[in-house]
């Protein structure tokens, strides 16, 4: 392991050229690669290791598991891949529709149905070229059968208004404690999100068919669409229920910096992009101020951004004063790269933060997706060309603490690798 350390200084080596005239900038360098064998990282809470379950994939999004182990990967590139429990090769999944792959646009999210053990049933989202415009895309929501490694009776269930393809525009997915299915869609550059009649920049809620239930806030709203939850997203990346209060939590970047973690409430508005802490890539503000009455605030910002995705709670029982715990993916820091990390944030009973801690700095790759597996470990995607699927793992609680002690606020955040 001792040669893990050099390896990844190594690496770093480019960045001390930052600093040299005529050299790249910093967002034209790829992420160092993985090393082969696990890493070993100190945290607060305790020693973890960071093993690799499977590599090679080229840019993955999301991450599903399935009754029995198996989990479905997405790439953003229009494949869909599972993993069988004890294999590192991933085997491709047929009769995924086609998508529309530009930038990144793609193949997004993989959600099987809470009933999925019976009705063999999964949803996806991704984007696809509307009519004969150069650049009219929108998002789609369908719905598939899995039926051994093939996809069966495949349907759209709802598609978004176009835009002109440019940067992000979420679909994350996840059902909440009543049964619906809560669908995250982006606007990125346009005013879209607070238009009442475009389903983009909005959390949407839904029946398992794609309907709009009957109860939704904005049902019988003139000029509303009714399948709309809430409104003022700018593009929604994590999107995860709470396992105490079983609130909905969603992050989304901001433009350059101003990234937020929001709680969900039926029909609020979250102000993009009248209120922010973002600024545009020219540099001004985007938003005359951070908040305004009627607009609901943030209960966690990220300045400089970390370009967040993937948004998962820790439930397992390895490190207590990790419990309930946020886990944002970032995939970079401040627009310079490669500085992806993933971090944690504590909060309070009331929702405050009370304090953040950054992981796997060193590894510096982009971390995709997050989430808690059946097994109580996490899991994450990197979102690299070689991209590759991780665990998280425990070795040993921290020197000096208890089971169910926090720690947390006596000491410094930064993971590093000891071995």
């Amino acid at each position: 392991m001792g040669s893990i350390i050099g390896h990844l200084r190594r690496q770093a080596l480019p960045l001390l050229l930052l600093t040299l005239p005529g050299t790249l900038a910093a967002q034209d360098l790829p992420s160092p690669p993985l090393p082969n064998g696990p890493l070993v990282l100190q945290t607060v809470a305790g020693q973890l290791e960071i093993q690799i379950l499977a590599r090679g994939m080229p840019h993955p999004w999301s991450l599903a598991f399935l009754p029995g182990g198996d989990m479905l990967i997405t790439e953003r590139g229009g494949q869909l891949r599972r993993l069988r429990p004890g294999s590192s090769q991933p085997k491709t999944i047929a009769g995924v529709p086609q998508v529309h792959v530009e930038g990144l646009l793609g193949l997004m999210e993989v959600l099987p149905h809470p009933q999925f053990a019976s009705n063999k049933t999964l949803y996806l989202t991704y984007h696809k070229k509307i009519g004969d415009q150069p650049k009219a895309v929108a998002v789609v929501l369908a719905r598939a059968i899995l039926d051994g490694n093939r996809l069966t009776g495949v349907r759209e269930l709802l598609v978004t208004d176009t835009w002109d393809g440019g940067g992000g525009a979420g679909g994350r997915l996840t059902f909440g404690d009543d049964g619906k299915l809560y669908m995250a869609v982006g606007s990125s550059r346009d005013g879209a999100a607070q238009e009442p009649g475009s389903l983009r920049g909005k959390v949407l809620r839904l029946n398992d068919d794609g309907t709009a239930p009957r109860d939704n806030p904005f049902v019988g709203k003139a000029g509303f669409r009714p399948e709309i939850y809430t409104w003022g997203h700018r593009n929604p990346s994590g999107l995860a229920v709470h396992p105490a209060t079983r609130q909905l939590w969603l992050a989304e970047y901001g433009p350059n910096g101003g990234d937020e973690i929001n709680i969900l409430g039926a029909g609020k508005n979250y102000g993009w992009p009248l209120v922010g802490l973002g600024r545009s890539y020219d540099g001004p503000y985007t938003a005359e101020a951070p908040h305004r009455d009627g607009m609901e605030r943030a209960v966690a910002d990220f300045v400089p951004g970390i370009s967040p995705s993937g948004l998962a709670f820790y439930t397992g029982k390895d490190f207590p004063s990790w419990t309930s715990s946020a886990f944002v993916g970032a995939q970079r820091l401040g627009m310079i790269a490669p500085t992806g990390r993933l971090v944690r944030i504590k909060f309070d009973e009331q929702q405050n933060e009370r304090a953040r801690e950054e992981l796997l700095v060193d590894v510096r790759q982009r971390i995709r997706d997050v989430r808690m597996g059946p097994d109580g470990l996490m899991y994450l995607l990197t979102d690299e060309a070689d991209g590759a699927l991780l665990v998280l793992k425990p070795l040993r609680p921290a020197d000096g603490l208890r089971p169910g002690d926090d720690g947390y606020d006596a000491a410094q955040g930064n993971a590093a690798i000891v071995r």
